[in-house]
């Protein structure tokens, strides 16, 4: 308001000072007052009509009107005055992006680039042109632009870590390992697990690496994998990765339980080196954080008592074991299971593993006691489902992606393309938002940091998910998040109602998932939305088979049936399991309890989904996945096809697939 004041004095003083107008209307755009921001423009450009600069910031306010064939015929006219402008050839690119001509927006930003080559801005914005194109390697390529001249562009990282998700490379690029392993240090960016899948693919095009999974089958190898060792620490990204997510490659994960095997029958010949200690903290946070999903053998399960007891006798005698022993067993079981765990003492050598094993865990003991429950967990079906997430917190992770910015409702809308019933909710500044079956936190923890001044109350049946849940919420300093042991059918006694109620993967787990829906509703402010994640009929056929399997050869859902089925599928030709192959459930113990061996499951259609809508006055307001969205609506171009179910149920008859996770999508509460 000041700095209007003085350019208006100058203005006054010296009416035909066009830098005073040209100021004042930059400030007046950043104030949101674009019309007066677009007069006063047009009053610096009837003084000096050849102002390119002008020209160009009246094409930034006309663009943030929406008004985009007037910006962009501003823009054109500062680039006649002045052709070498890069920032003027970057803006009618972000004009062309928003129009939706991208082909013409990358030409804008080439042209930019050809100006002024270490211009970070730009290539970003091509990046997400290219993005939108499904480009993602030449968008990827861009990003990586990006950062090699501003290393800490958050932006890019973001936007290169979401292009990661649904790229397998085809040739190396060496110059990425840094990159990826940069996005992974990071820890608020992506999901390891997302982004896991282009990681891997990226090293196995590393020389000499086909030729190292080879080798572990040699008994040569086998017996003394230090070479081999040598070699794998040699790619930092993948012992990065190792560290923090499970790794899902069957390849991989041989070479892993090879290896895990071999320095347990070698043990009494290791010589401890800082590199061997180096790589067996990475392989030990790997089968932690898979929930030591490996099958072994007897050899080795005769072995490790064996280690066990060399371990107790070394406390015995005062004396602490040989890290690299230790690592061993934190390789098979981890720490805090093995009674002489409050005897270690802790160095940098297990640092890592003792804190990941040993201090988190019992944190997360200390939090139990802590969280407030709404009341006792009486219904049959969800006392079973608790009793299996306090076995099995689901899932286990260390770091994942979250917004850069929370956003108003209104912008969040408008990004992923709701259909409104009623436009009240987008202006709620401070939204009440519930989240249904938290699990261990990656859903509360995205939520409330994608809404901006949002209040969240995250509830579960597991004390134990719960706990890890608040354990990774203190520890990304989160503030705005309750967490309560509840039940969703007791919910109506919070006697609270919420603006925004996200459930995913939660109501196909109970006896009655209608009766867990009405319950939502019924704490869902009128004009609220509510988020739904439910597994899919057409998409599930693998599992309903794998399940049916399970049921006829009576295997059991303990740690041990589990690996030994899961096996039973690795080695399997039938199409159906190779299917189960490529999902990243698979990789981790919790996730295949989850996805195979669940105690109580229900599928969906999208006609039974339209109809517990209709049944509930709730209104379908659209799907969120973008990539999915993309592919629909090259076929299904109206732009109302968005919304209408009977077109979806047309596109998932043909595309089986869509739904491989579940269906997600938003809906609003109309009365």
């Amino acid at each position: 308001d000041e700095a209007i004041e003085a350019y208006s004095k100058a203005i006054l003083i010296k009416p035909n000072l066009t830098e005073a107008y040209n100021n004042k209307g930059i400030i007046l755009q950043i104030q949101s007052r674009l019309g007066e921001s677009i007069e006063t423009y047009n009053r610096v450009l009837s003084i000096k009509p050849e102002y390119a600069e002008a020209h160009n910031n009246m094409g930034n306010a006309l663009k943030e009107q929406g008004k985009l064939d007037e910006a962009i015929e501003a823009y054109k006219k500062a680039l006649a005055i002045k052709p070498s402008n890069s920032e003027t050839h970057n803006n009618i690119g972000l004009a062309l992006r928003e129009y939706g001509k991208l082909d013409e927006a990358i030409e804008a930003y080439k042209k930019a680039l050809s100006i002024r080559p270490e211009y970070a801005d730009a290539y970003y914005n091509m990046g997400n042109a290219l993005k939108e194109q499904g480009k993602l390697e030449e968008a990827i390529w861009a990003y990586n632009k990006v950062l090699s001249i501003k290393p800490e562009y958050a932006k890019a990282h973001n936007n290169m870590a979401n292009a990661l998700k649904d790229v397998v490379f085809k040739i190396p690029y060496p110059d990425l390992h840094i990159r990826i392993e940069a996005i992974l240090n990071q820890n608020l960016y992506v999901n390891p697990m997302h982004i896991a899948g282009a990681a891997v693919s990226l090293l196995k095009l590393e020389p000499n690496f086909q030729k190292q999974l080879r080798l572990i089958h040699v008994d040569e190898t086998k017996k003394n994998p230090l070479e081999l060792i040598e070699y794998l620490n040699k790619l930092p990204l993948l012992l990065k990765l190792m560290s923090v997510c499970p790794i899902p490659d069957l390849e991989l994960e041989n070479l892993f339980k090879e290896i895990r095997a071999s320095l347990l029958l070698s043990s009494s010949s290791l010589k401890t080196s800082p590199e061997l200690l180096k790589f067996q903290s990475a392989l030990a946070l790997q089968c932690f954080t898979n929930e030591y999903i490996y099958v072994q053998s007897k050899d080795e399960e005769k072995k490790i008592d064996v280690l066990e007891k060399t371990v107790k006798r070394a406390f015995r005698k005062n004396i602490q074991p040989d890290p690299a022993v230790l690592l061993i067993l934190a390789s098979y079981k981890e720490l805090n299971k093995y009674e002489w765990c409050n005897l270690l003492t802790v160095n940098d050598k297990i640092r890592d593993v003792f804190t990941r094993q040993v201090e988190e865990p019992r944190q997360e003991e200390k939090l139990k006691s802590e969280l407030p429950s709404l009341q006792g967990i009486t219904n049959k079906i969800s006392v079973k489902v608790r009793k299996q997430y306090e076995e099995s917190p689901y899932p286990r992770w260390i770091n994942l992606g979250l917004q850069l910015e929370p956003a108003p409702i209104s912008r969040f809308i408008d990004e992923i393309k709701l259909k409104l019933f009623d436009d009240e909710i987008s202006y709620v500044e401070t939204p009440n938002i519930l989240i249904a079956g938290c699990g261990t936190g990656q859903h509360s923890l995205t939520s409330a940091g994608r809404f901006r001044n949002s209040k969240v109350l995250a509830v579960d049946l597991s004390l134990s998910s719960l706990a890890y849940a608040k354990r990774k919420t203190q520890e990304l300093s989160i503030k705005n998040i309750e967490y309560m042991q509840a039940d969703i059918l007791d919910l109506s006694k919070l006697d609270r109602q919420f603006d925004i109620i996200e459930s995913v993967g939660v109501l196909h787990h109970m006896d009655d998932p209608l009766s867990g829906w009405r319950v939502l509703t019924d704490c869902l402010k009128k004009g609220g939305l509510m988020k739904i994640g439910l597994y899919s009929e057409i998409a599930r056929q693998h599992i309903v088979k794998m399940r049916e399997e399970i049921s006829q050869l009576g295997i059991g859902s303990k740690n041990k049936d589990m690996k030994l089925f899961r096996m039973r599928i690795i080695k399997s030709y039938e199409s159906h399991h190779r299917q189960i192959l490529k999902s990243p459930d698979f990789y981790s113990l919790s996730t295949v309890r989850d996805l195979l061996f669940h105690v109580k499951e229900h599928r969906f259609t999208i006609p039974q989904i339209k109809d517990y809508l209709e049944k509930l006055g709730l209104k379908f307001c659209g799907f969120e996945k973008k990539q999915l969205i993309e592919h629909f609506r090259r076929i299904n171009s109206h732009k109302n096809d968005l919304y209408n179910l009977e077109k979806w149920q047309t596109y998932e008859e043909k595309n089986p697939r869509a739904f491989a996770g579940m269906y997600q999508f938003w809906c609003q509460k109309i009365n």
